[in-house]
């Protein structure tokens, strides 16, 4: 599977009020290093899949205010910096394989 394709493939199953980094998703799909790349591949993102729940690696939208709104109707509250609370609201590594599996996609 290209790299394009895994990238979207994870974005897909971020569950709602969570998100991931840039670099979360290269790690996760074993790109360690990649973190552009997947900002690239996510200008490809189907529009269906929740685009809106990659954000930088310290929290902050890259899509502005259409992004953080989205974020908020899902729960997620912002600091006074405008970034998500990573810590509370991450989707860590283990947990992703555990929501992939869970669907039968690992």
């Amino acid at each position: 599977m290209g790299f394009f394709k895994r990238v979207h493939k994870v974005v897909s199953y971020i569950p709602e009020g969570r998100v991931m980094s840039y670099g979360d998703i290269a790690d996760f799909i074993n790109e360690p290093g990649k973190a552009k790349f997947v900002g690239f591949a996510m200008k490809f993102c189907p529009n269906e899949y929740p685009w809106h729940r990659v954000v930088k690696k310290d929290g902050r939208p890259t899509m502005g205010d259409m992004q953080a709104m989205i974020l908020r109707k899902e729960g997620i509250t912002f600091n006074e910096m405008g970034c998500v609370d990573m810590d509370k609201y991450k989707v860590h590594p283990t947990e992703m394989h555990l929501i992939m599996e869970a669907s039968g996609e690992e």
